[in-house]
């Protein structure tokens, strides 16, 4: 994915909110591999800790302080994050997940090539009133949107099903496997949980503590997996808004891990990774537990299918909001050792061979690259219109 050693460094603009869960992840892996790559990278976000991450990676960061959801506030931080793009003059703008693409694409209105990346629709997060006028924006925004670039062909079927009129790409997530792997689970539960003992069977739930993740329905589950599975501990690791209501009704099996800067030894302690999500465009955890050779469970929403091989499926596959058959196919694989060995197994060589971070940054880069061309080729076509419709 490096470019020739001719041609001048590509000035890249990401702009992401939210800063934390999956989001973040793949903006971080992104902006590594382009910095390797050779691009001069910008980064606009919140300050957090992901803010840390990517400048000691290399990458230039521009506060932008933006809420996660739109209100009051978003047409100054439309107007913020304009004069930002104006000091910056990318050549290109990337705008990652709902908001970020709403203000993203209102401050630059297509002047240059803006690729938009919803992580899962906004239009599904929500209801009712607001749900239509989130899919009246992403019908209106595709406009202003060179490339809409979605992480599994489900996610852009499903803004297709919607009259999203939108120049589509689908780059499926991927990651590290060198950061990804897997070890002995004895030794890494015995540094991370020394009070849980050996035997326990570990269950761990990686996400945002929200509705979206279902943390809800897998509690709702539990209760019939204890009675299955005397003695197994739940682990929800990562935080969020549902925390408080979620603890209420939790039982002493399950620990709240709270937020982490490292989720790899949680994977790499557990028995069984599970993401009861509502909806996703390609969830990330599940590649993570994967790649540490873990076997899954997860519900059967856009992208799951396709993050998976297809003889994981049958095992691995629940249908959404659905407690009962949660709990069936957490308890069948508990119970069975050497299928989940042999699922962590499968698992592994299938990231290894289709969601390896490697090929998900060559294919975003590909995509720069053809929207690039076809600008420098309207350029050189007609220079003087273009240079006052880029400055405009």
């Amino acid at each position: 994915m490096h470019p020739s050693a001719t041609d001048p460094p590509l000035r890249v603009l990401h702009v992401t909110q939210p800063v934390d869960g999956g989001v973040a992840r793949v903006v971080a892996q992104l902006v590594r591999a382009q910095l390797d790559a050779g691009a001069q990278v910008t980064v606009a976000c919140p300050d957090s800790p992901l803010t840390a991450e990517l400048r000691a990676a290399g990458a230039e960061v521009r506060p932008w302080a933006a809420t996660r959801s739109p209100g009051p506030a978003l047409a100054r931080e439309v107007r913020s994050l304009g004069r930002l793009i104006e000091e910056v003059r990318p050549e290109l703008l990337h705008a990652h997940s709902a908001k970020a693409g709403l203000a993203g694409r209102l401050a630059v209105r297509g002047r240059i090539p803006t690729v938009f990346q919803p992580h899962a629709w906004s239009f599904e997060a929500v209801g009712g009133a607001t749900a239509s006028l989130a899919l009246k924006w992403e019908r209106f925004g595709a406009r202003w949107t060179h490339r809409t670039v979605c992480v599994s062909e489900a996610e852009r079927e499903r803004g297709v099903r919607a009259g999203i009129a939108a120049h589509w790409s689908v780059v499926a997530n991927g990651v590290d496997p060198q950061v990804f792997h897997p070890a002995a689970v004895d030794t890494v539960r015995a540094a991370l949980l020394p009070d849980f003992g050996p035997a326990a069977p570990l269950v761990v739930c990686v996400g945002r503590l929200c509705p979206q993740k279902g943390q809800d329905v897998l509690l709702d589950a539990w209760g019939t997996v204890l009675r299955q599975v005397p003695g197994a501990r739940l682990a929800l690791v990562g935080d969020g808004p549902g925390r408080e209501q979620l603890a209420a009704s939790a039982p002493e099996s399950v620990l709240f891990a709270g937020d982490v800067a490292d989720p790899v030894p949680w994977y790499q302690a557990a028995d069984l990774v599970v993401l009861p999500s509502r909806w996703e465009g390609m969830a990330l955890a599940p590649l993570e537990a994967m790649a540490c050779g873990r076997p899954v469970v997860l519900t059967d929403v856009d992208g799951a299918r396709e993050s998976l091989p297809p003889a994981l499926a049958p095992h691995c596959l629940v249908p959404p909001g659905d407690p009962a058959a949660l709990a069936a196919a957490l308890t069948g694989l508990l119970r069975d050792p050497l299928l989940r060995e042999s699922l962590g197994h499968q698992g592994r060589r299938h990231v290894l061979a289709a969601h390896d971070v490697r090929h998900t940054a060559a294919a975003a880069w590909g995509v720069y690259r053809e929207l690039l061309d076809g600008v420098r080729t309207a350029a050189r076509v007609a220079p003087t219109e273009y240079r006052e419709s880029i400055h405009s």
